[in-house]
């Protein structure tokens, strides 16, 4: 008998306690019952908890059962919930018991409860078990431990495809894409099969570093490793993603335009594409179609129409946007959604304006939303409001746990030469043991991604690098380029701001795609930070004088220079 629902388990607990459970049917009928209340969406854990808890002498089969509907739940359930059942269990773990734990260490972020659980299972003799192998190498990864991880994943005498596709997205999701996509080789060298989980994180790790030649390698193969694209969804998304991020917008819409069944996320993924690319008319009306389709968006989609309004500037459109989805879909603005309307206003200079939506808020704004109209009060040159609102940041307190405020906070007051509050920013910025992330440059050069940081005489090349960017830097002196020594808030005299400009990471970049990239192919780099005016200007002339196609995604969007022109029209 299946059974479908909690009230047809209630039926059948009855039947069993009625037979008594001597009687031949009663084990499997229980057994029935449990698996449906601990399991199922319609079932009922508390419930499956009672049975437990009134039978204990149950087999492992039940607390295994229980332990993995605890590491299944929508919301975590508290570790000390598996950990006594655990502890409770009448007969020793077996092979199936730890990963159910372990996944259950794994979404509760605890690290100390994981590795004990680690060393008992060594202690056990189950340390070698594939399974229980590939989930510690996914706990370790959730907590960021990718040292231990990796150090597990090297040690493994025989790994499947689960263990690779574990460790790529280890590292995909600690912001090592590089790293990602050179294990990802290692393991097509090794004759591995690749499964559909490994394609999407390896087309990650593609769309993170900018390696678009190893995305279009690994869309060419999906044929031949039996993965179809125009089915599902999940990997179209993927691709429309990876071709978007990776500054080929086409290729992201044929992608696009292929797939059958076209879900929520893959709509997401070129709306957003499109809104980056600075395409934002087409942005918007491919959400008008999607609305026609039948597919209703989600917050993510929201985000990212909102996000093309701000691109283009659409005020109007953008507010009217934002009330006609709260009114036809009943969503719940998210503090992405204010954030955009916020920055919206806020780059066109209505600063007042958003400092009065902001107040306006039904729900508490973040650091990020104070931050981003901080930093347009700065860029707009409305230096009393940008000091009087830093009082959010919660530096003075020593409350902000992200260097991004300091930052900021420091830059406002150097800005305005006020050099002392500067100081003291950073020295607080000290005690709490922050450290500013380097601004990097990422570009693709025969297959291999080169990452730059700010004046990196660390790579092979750099020698030449250093020659091509003097070079450079003459040519276009003659054609007018002043180093904006505006942007340096640092206290030294303009020689000095000037060469700090001229070694950014993304100007080191552009030198060795001008030495290695040849003419007639378009240099694609990309930055994690959002780019300085003068980098902006400087690439415009290149562009114009060396008659070569750019395109640089920094952090809020993509920048296609050409013929000493930028596809933002100077407006990010």
């Amino acid at each position: 008998m299946e059974v479908r629902s909690m009230w047809e388990a209630l039926q059948v607990h009855g039947q069993v306690v009625k037979l008594g459970m001597g009687h031949k049917d009663a084990s499997r009928k229980l057994s029935k019952v449990f698996t449906f209340a601990a399991l199922s969406p319609f079932g009922d854990l508390n419930y499956a908890r009672l049975l437990l808890s009134t039978n204990p002498t149950l087999n492992s089969y039940y607390y295994n059962t229980l332990l993995r509907a605890f590491s299944q739940t929508p919301l975590p359930t508290p570790p000390f919930h598996a950990l006594s059942l655990f502890l409770s269990m009448p007969s020793p773990p077996d092979n199936f018991t730890f990963p159910f734990l372990l996944k259950c260490c794994s979404r509760s972020k605890l690290p100390p409860l994981g590795k004990q659980l680690h060393a008992l299972l060594t202690k056990l003799g189950f340390a070698p078990d594939l399974y229980i192998q590939n989930v510690l190498l996914h706990m370790y990864s959730e907590f960021g431990d990718l040292l231990l991880a990796r150090s597990l994943f090297d040690r493994m005498p025989h790994r499947d495809v689960v263990s690779w596709t574990s460790m790529i997205g280890g590292l995909v999701n600690h912001d090592l894409p590089v790293e990602a996509i050179n294990l990802f080789e290692r393991m097509l060298q090794c004759g591995v099969e690749v499964n559909e989980a490994t394609v999407i994180s390896v087309l990650r790790a593609c769309a993170d570093s900018g390696a678009l030649s190893m995305g279009r390698k690994v869309h060419a193969n999906l044929e031949e490793w039996g993965i179809e694209i125009h089915s599902k969804s999940n990997v179209s998304t993927a691709l429309v993603d990876m071709y978007a991020k990776g500054g080929c917008i086409a290729s992201a819409r044929k992608v696009f335009d292929d797939v059958v069944h076209r879900d929520v996320f893959v709509w997401t993924a070129m709306i957003s594409g499109l809104a980056s690319h600075g395409l934002c008319k087409d942005a918007i009306d491919m959400f008008v179609d999607m609305e026609s389709s039948g597919v209703k968006p989600d917050e993510r989609t929201v985000t990212a129409v909102l996000t093309a309004c701000r691109n283009a500037g659409l005020i109007r459109e953008g507010f009217m946007l934002f009330s006609d989805v709260q009114r036809r879909y009943g969503m719940k603005p998210s503090i992405q959604h204010f954030g955009c309307l916020v920055d919206l206003l806020a780059r066109a200079g209505r600063l007042k304006e958003a400092e009065d939506f902001v107040n306006a808020m039904p729900i508490e704004p973040d650091t990020v939303l104070w931050r981003t109209l901080i930093w347009a009060c700065k860029v707009h040159g409305d230096a009393d409001r940008a000091e009087r609102l830093m009082k959010h940041l919660e530096i003075q307190d020593m409350r902000a746990d992200d260097s991004g405020s300091y930052i900021l906070a420091s830059n406002v007051y150097a800005s305005t030469g006020k050099w002392c509050n500067k100081a003291e920013v950073r020295e607080l910025m000290n005690k709490k043991g922050l450290v500013k992330p380097p601004g990097t440059s990422r570009i693709e050069v025969d297959g291999g991604v080169h990452e730059f940081v700010m004046g990196d005489y660390n790579h092979p090349e750099a020698e030449e690098i250093f020659v091509e960017l003097a070079e450079v830097v003459d040519k276009i002196r003659k054609e007018g380029y002043d180093p904006r020594v505006s942007e340096v808030l640092l206290e030294m005299d303009d020689e000095e701001k000037a060469v700090q400009l001229l070694h950014h990471s993304e100007k080191l970049a552009l030198a060795y795609g001008l030495i290695r990239i040849g003419h007639g192919s378009t240099i694609r780099i990309v930055k994690n930070l959002r780019s300085c005016e003068d980098c902006h200007e400087f690439m415009k002339l290149i562009s114009k004088i060396y008659k070569r196609d750019i395109i640089v995604r920094d952090r809020i969007r993509f920048h296609h220079f050409k013929n000493g022109e930028c596809s933002c029209k100077d407006y990010w």
